[in-house]
């Protein structure tokens, strides 16, 4: 069954399901209670899929067939030892040792799948950690019924992966948003980049949503798992964990290399070019070691400042691009319009060398990490290739500061209906087929535009102001009404003002 079918529908029970476990985690800091929570669901993850194959080779061939672990390595699933197969834990889940228990389970699935050397966690024992409160969540994650979970492939664990993923980054706030980008915002990266086949690749890939909306993307459209080859790299070890387990959870391989020098100093995958590349890097980093990087061939456009990464992020992802390539970057606005050490003539060059294709500006409070509004900018090696109409010497600007909706106080969300706007307004403007202007909302602007506005980028200035519709009130009756509206105003502030000034002298306060 396709994603749009069944995998889009509620499932029901995933906010129950974080909010019990929650109600588990007692003292402990959401960022440390996060490892142990994703880490059950993986394991009970992997072991449902086992144990579905398991008992299809079982009923054709038997016992012996059954514990053969090459069948298993055969379809891409992993090999479950009998101690660390979740009915052997569930059985043990009151015992006082569940928590060794569990760690041995990671260290023998590691053993037997080298894929997963050094990602699981193998702290469940630690003195701090409650062995009840380890079984009361076996119990609570054992209620996602193996059947339901083989009916759906992978999708219910893995959508409830991602779900707990989503409410550990607002946990944490401004630490979540390093390892998790909203999906609703990676969806509109997706949607407007259309990577139906091909290398998608991200520099600083967090927990891994990028990858696992592209292979989404794939799946809507008919496509298999498969159809696009999967490279990143992560400089935190941790998160680098987290983006693994995600991946496994959902069935996506991937070429995810931990680089604990950064994509900067030691890039990890040197010869990638991409056929799309999606990226949310860290905004303004100052201590990227810039510096030491100042005659890195990367800088076709411009040595970046030391003192801030943006512009090193966007030549590191062009210069990571294949011929026919395009990417989407997320970053924060000061990067349209600064100025600073040099961007602005870094800026100006990647404009006159057409390499970028479209701005985006977004709303605010879209982001665990910050409130401030941010752009996406996408760029392309080649706008000419003959796939797309030719837009050398434009770009589209889409001014979205206005979308989503506020799902809580202090945070805002895309909708579907925000998402395909934007996307079908770019896809209109590629092809040449059915784009206009729209006062406001866009504007394809061309170089000599641009130049007058001193190649600044940010929407607002090309898309102008929104057109409003006429009331059907006569321009003279409009006036009239206005300025007697006026004159009542004026005439109301001054009595306020006898009446103020009245009480001050009453209260002796007057002059």
């Amino acid at each position: 069954m396709s994603e749009s079918t069944q995998s889009s529908a509620p499932l029901g029970f995933e906010r129950d399901l974080f909010l019990a476990a929650d109600k588990l985690r007692g003292s402990m800091e959401p960022s440390d209670y996060k490892h142990v929570v994703l880490g059950l669901i993986f394991l009970k993850h992997i072991s449902d899929r086992f144990e579905t194959k398991r008992a299809q080779i079982l009923e054709k061939r038997g016992e012996t067939a059954a514990e053969d672990r090459d069948r298993y390595l055969a379809e891409a699933i992993f090999w479950v030892p009998k101690s660390a197969r979740w009915t052997h834990l569930q059985a043990n889940a009151k015992q006082p040792n569940i928590g060794k228990r569990i760690d041995d389970a990671m260290i023998a699935i590691e053993n037997e799948n080298p894929s997963l050397k050094g990602v699981l966690p193998k702290d469940y024992s630690r003195p701090a950690l409650s062995a009840l409160r380890l079984g009361e969540l076996i119990d609570l994650f054992s209620n996602i019924s193996l059947a339901e979970a083989a009916n759906n492939g992978n999708d219910v664990l893995g959508r409830v992966y991602e779900y707990f993923l989503a409410e550990f980054a607002g946990s944490e706030g401004k630490r979540g948003g390093e390892f998790y980008t909203p999906s609703h915002v990676v969806k509109l990266l997706v949607e407007m980049l259309e990577p139906y086949e091909g290398r998608v690749y991200d520099p600083c890939c967090g927990s891994g949503g990028m990858f696992v909306q592209s292979e989404k993307f794939v799946e809507n459209h008919g496509g298999r798992l498969g159809d696009i080859a999967i490279y990143g790299q992560e400089m935190n070890y941790t998160t680098w964990r987290l983006c693994k387990m995600n991946l496994a959870v959902r069935g996506i391989d991937g070429d995810i290399q931990w680089n604990n020098e950064g994509s900067f100093l030691k890039d990890a995958l040197p010869d990638i070019r991409a056929d799309y590349v999606l990226a949310n890097p860290p905004f303004n980093v100052s201590d990227w070691s810039g510096d030491k990087l100042k005659d890195d061939p990367r800088w076709k456009y411009g040595v970046p400042p030391a003192g801030n990464a943006n512009y090193a992020w966007l030549q590191h992802i062009l210069h990571h691009l294949a011929p026919n390539g395009t990417a989407g970057v997320i970053l924060a606005n000061g990067s349209m319009s600064s100025n600073t050490s040099g961007e602005g003539e870094i800026r100006k060059a990647m404009i006159e060398g057409n390499v970028v294709d479209c701005m985006v500006a977004l709303p605010g409070q879209l982001f665990y990490s910050t409130q401030i509004p941010v752009c996406v900018w996408f760029l392309a090696k080649d706008r000419s290739n003959g796939k797309f109409r030719d837009r050398r010497g434009e770009v589209l600007f889409i001014d979205a500061r206005k979308m989503g909706s506020m799902v809580d106080r202090t945070r805002r969300e895309l909708t579907e209906e925000d998402i395909q706007g934007i996307a079908g307004t770019y896809h209109a403007w590629r092809v040449g087929k059915g784009y206009e202007d729209v006062a406001g909302f866009c504007k394809s602007a061309t170089l000599d535009e641009i130049r007058k506005h001193d190649f600044v980028l940010t929407p607002g200035r090309y898309v102008g102001a929104e057109q409003i519709e006429d009331d059907g009130e006569p321009f003279e009756e409009k006036m009239a009404r206005l300025i007697d509206q006026l004159r009542n105003q004026q005439r109301e502030a001054a009595t306020l003002d006898v009446t103020i000034s009245r009480s001050l002298e009453e209260l002796e306060y007057a002059e």
